[in-house]
């Protein structure tokens, strides 16, 4: 893993839950259509173990998108994570009504995300990250950015540092 700043790290070690966009993180972002109108979505196996071991080790991932898609509902089903939320229009609201449900404050919230509609998603959240090849505003207002592009196990980065910085293994 790259060297991380210590600053990055502590926030990492105070995370209960992630909230994860979708296109552009935990796909490449291009929007694949099958000939009866099917929405076809490519995810990494290395992203799903990542969301895998957050379960595993008390951490709740999120999946906030604006669009609605039956695959994500199936890979998430598959991964076992039940907090999915699609066809969100104001993903910020919608980070602030999970800290309210879970009783938890933003320190405790780590967001990813790629493009202008996940900003104020980062904005509320005590770690905020960007995939590597988000748009420009994002890079800037993350805490951290991962080395790896959407749908290439970025995700799995994030997921990894926030599991070392609490020494889960």
């Amino acid at each position: 893993m790259q060297s991380i700043d210590p600053t990055v790290v502590k926030r990492a070690a105070a995370i209960r839950l992630v909230a994860i966009d979708v296109d552009g993180v935990l796909t490449d972002g291009r929007l694949y259509y099958g000939d009866e109108g099917e929405q076809l979505k490519v995810f990494h196996v290395h992203d799903g173990l990542g969301l895998r071991r957050l379960i595993d080790a008390g951490i709740e991932p999120a999946i906030i998108s604006a669009r609605k898609s039956k695959a994500v509902k199936r890979r998430m089903k598959e991964l076992g994570v039940s907090n999915v939320h699609m066809h969100c229009a104001d993903k910020g609201a919608k980070i602030e009504m999970l800290m309210r449900e879970a009783g938890i404050e933003n320190q405790q919230v780590a967001a990813i995300g790629d493009d202008l509609a996940d900003l104020p998603m980062l904005q509320r959240a005590g770690l905020a990250v960007a995939v590597a090849d988000a748009h420009p505003q994002l890079l800037e207002a993350a805490h951290w950015k991962t080395t790896r592009p959407g749908g290439h196990g970025a995700v799995r980065e994030l997921c990894d540092l926030i599991l070392t910085a609490q020494n889960y293994r």
